[in-house]
């Protein structure tokens, strides 16, 4: 970023939000085709409005997936079982149009080449335990227990619709403080006031106890930290009826919230083969285990392929000025210690598990969960080693 004093602000949703729900219900579609045939490839899109789910794309498999039973599974889990949410899993219409995928495409990729052509970026940083931007670490922290004192019963009148935002501000790159906190989330009428245009001064209280003062650290707190609750006033009407949602379109939210920069191609719904998800993971991996091994502070890689070509085009490791080697070494070291043909990430990351639903809400990155094999940080002291070697 920039020296001195500024503010970046990053946002995160919940798995109730319309475009969410579409991420897991492509990407459940995927774990159920790994689940029965491993190497089944999946371009799944989905599509939700007002009583309605669309399901489509193109899929190869030995496997079956019932896709209704799958979706309405799915729906109940997130939370929509009643109509005082404007959607439920019981009475949605669901339409399934899925195909099979391109003749064209395969011929490329069953010879072990890329699935796509694109440019793919991976980052990590030392602000947050989980070599995170802070920003968007902590909206995450935020949107994860929006939905636990939700689903715990702790605040009874949230609904599964919600969003946060954290802006920090920043003094010569280094996060100072947090200066303001937004949490917008669907709840049900009775906490209105009088008025019936906005949210209680009790309810709004309890939200800032049970949701922000557990989550954010109190030394990144001030007297000058604001507090943005359900700032329209109310938010009654949520979900898919008052939103449509669609696949893929929440892609800053699964990234870097804005910090780094995005290669383009959204992640859900995508078997490993399609680089525009997988060699994203190992850009990450990458960058992770960099900042991790102390050679930088902040690591950008960038990896691009060619559809059907098994080797990247180019790779691109970018410290930012942070490196105790020289980029153009690091960027050697990278090469010689990861794999970067579509199967080596496939194998190395093992991506051929039905992992991926986990992913499709509250972030691709940052997160300690087994699924998340991209995060690991092994590769770490062998990277030290030959920075050694090369300084």
């Amino acid at each position: 970023m920039s020296q001195g004093r500024y503010f970046f602000t990053s946002e995160s949703v919940t798995e109730g939000h319309p475009d969410k729900v579409c991420d897991q219900i492509s990407d459940a579609v995927l774990d159920e085709v790994l689940k029965q045939d491993p190497t089944g490839r999946v371009a799944c899109e989905s599509f939700i409005t007002v009583g309605l789910v669309i399901v489509g794309g193109e899929i190869t498999t030995k496997g079956y997936v019932e896709v209704p039973d799958l979706v309405r599974s799915l729906i109940k889990d997130i939370g929509y079982t009643h109509s005082k949410y404007g959607f439920n899993y019981e009475t949605c219409g669901i339409l399934n149009a899925i195909g099979r995928q391109s003749p064209d495409i395969s011929q490329g990729v069953d010879v072990g080449g890329a699935g796509d052509q694109g440019l793919m970026i991976g980052y990590a940083c030392d602000e947050t335990e989980e070599l995170m931007p802070m920003p968007i670490s902590f909206a995450h922290k935020l949107a994860i227990r929006l939905a636990e004192v939700r689903k715990k019963n702790i605040l009874p009148f949230l609904g599964p619709d919600g969003k946060s935002q954290v802006t920090i501000e920043y003094d010569n790159d280094r996060p100072v403080r947090i200066d303001t906190v937004v949490i917008s989330s669907q709840h049900t009428t009775d906490i209105l006031d009088k008025t019936g245009k906005k949210i209680t001064e009790a309810a709004r209280e309890k939200m800032i106890k049970a949701i922000i003062a557990p989550v954010l650290p109190k030394n990144m707190l001030d007297k000058n930290t604001k507090y943005f609750i359900n700032p329209t006033g109310k938010f009654v009407i949520g979900g898919p009826q008052s939103d449509t949602g669609v696949t893929g379109r929440k892609i800053i939210v699964d990234t870097y919230g804005g910090w780094a920069a995005h290669g383009g191609g959204a992640f859900s719904g995508k078997d490993p083969t399609k680089v525009d998800r997988s060699a994203c993971y190992m850009a990450r991996y990458i960058a992770k285990n960099v900042v991790a091994s102390k050679v930088a502070k902040k690591c950008t890689v960038q990896l691009a392929y060619a559809i059907g070509v098994v080797d990247p085009v180019s790779v691109l490791v970018d410290t930012h000025g942070t490196s105790v080697i020289p980029s153009e070494y690091l960027t050697k070291i990278v090469r010689e210690i990861f794999p970067l043909t579509p199967k080596g990430i496939i194998d190395t990351l093992k991506l051929r598990r039905p992992i991926f639903r986990k992913t499709a809400a509250y972030g691709h990155f940052g997160r300690n969960e087994p699924e998340f094999t991209w995060e690991k940080t092994d590769k770490a002291a062998a990277l030290k080693k030959a920075a050694e070697v090369k300084g």
